[in-house]
């Protein structure tokens, strides 16, 4: 689910998605540690906000260097 007030990440380099969502997780841990239940729920939603914008960003990539084209993966038998 994303987070209602987290609308544009695109400024964000794809290294500073991955750093901020490696502090959101330890902030994350802190919650649970405390069992601050709506500091828990909120910050899932950060982080799947950010995980998401991170994934969407690393298919993107994926699918400009059209990989399909370049791995063989069958089986010649000679």
């Amino acid at each position: 689910m994303r987070h209602p007030f987290i609308h544009d990440l695109s400024d964000k380099t794809t290294d500073d998605l991955s750093k901020t969502i490696a502090d959101l997780q330890k902030k994350l841990t802190f919650a649970y540690r405390s069992q601050n239940h709506a500091m828990i729920n909120q910050l899932r939603m950060v982080v799947e906000t950010y995980q998401e914008e991170f994934q969407n960003r690393l298919n993107d990539m994926y699918k400009k260097q059209n990989l399909e084209d370049k791995i063989n993966i069958t089986k010649d038998n000679k």
